[in-house]
């Protein structure tokens, strides 16, 4: 069996990926790397910052090399436009134009949606703060081979207080929650395929827990909390969502997308 080609497209700043770090221990793309080769030991996996012309103009001189390309989350916000944000959204462009399998998780689901000509605005019925509820796979969900093998309502790593408003065109939805319509999605664009999830099945619970935990400050700023009692109770329900998920149930999208992309 040939050996997987993967390419992780980093979805943080430097100076976001330095928070990220103190939070999960890792960068998000380093994080990634490291739950891909649990599940797949002998795949070669290069990392690529799209704001890096150096590093961008070297991936897309090999890009035929990857069997499939991941964009990370990251804390940017696609309505703030900055020079950064628009070179993400312009290298996934790129990506689309080569014919590759893409898996888009949060941030790289709202990037490669807006590249695709879809929208994303600020959730109007509030954030994922470290976890998504009762996300439900719809009937055409079910039919997909990214949810083979997942429960059809579960709770999983979240974090994001924006949304896909406008889906690219013939997209179709396959997961949704409460707070957000759009948590698994499917679209081919240009001459690719992506398969996108508005959560993290890269993440692990107390990482979200950490990332929650810096930024108390502004979430009760912003009033996504009550009081610092409504914010204590919270993360001790993801620490007991922590204890019932299995690595397997949490990772299965990643690896049913490893397993798609296979020569």
């Amino acid at each position: 069996m040939n050996n997987l080609n993967l390419l992780i497209v980093e979805g943080n700043t430097k100076e976001d990926t330095e928070i990220f770090i103190k939070a999960a221990g890792s960068s998000a793309s380093e994080n990634l790397k490291k739950l891909l080769l649990k599940l797949e030991p002998s795949a070669v996996i290069e990392i690529v910052h799209p704001g890096n012309e150096t590093e961008v103009k070297s991936t897309l001189d090999k890009i035929n090399n990857y069997n499939g390309i991941i964009f990370t989350g990251g804390a940017m916000r696609i309505t703030d436009q900055t020079k950064e944000i628009k070179k993400h959204i312009n290298f996934a462009n790129e990506c689309f134009n080569h014919s590759k399998k893409i898996l888009a998780i949060c941030w790289g689901l709202q990037v490669c949606v807006t590249a695709a000509g879809g929208a994303v605005y600020l959730g109007k019925k509030g954030a994922h703060l470290g976890i998504a509820s009762n996300v439900e796979i719809n009937a055409t969900g079910k039919e997909h081979p990214i949810y083979k093998d997942k429960k059809n309502s579960f709770n999983t790593p979240a974090f994001n207080f924006d949304e896909v408003t406008k889906i690219p065109f013939n997209a179709k939805i396959l997961a949704s929650d409460e707070i957000n319509n759009v948590m698994g999605l499917h679209f081919h664009v240009k001459s690719s395929e992506v398969w996108g999830l508005q959560y993290h099945p890269d993440y692990y619970y107390d990482q979200t827990v950490n990332l929650t935990n810096l930024r108390k400050q502004k979430l009760l700023n912003s009033n996504y909390f009550n009081t610092e009692g409504d914010f204590d109770d919270h993360i001790l329900y993801i620490k007991k969502e922590e204890k019932k998920l299995k690595f397997e149930d949490r990772s299965r999208e990643i690896n049913n997308w490893l397993n798609f992309i296979r020569p």
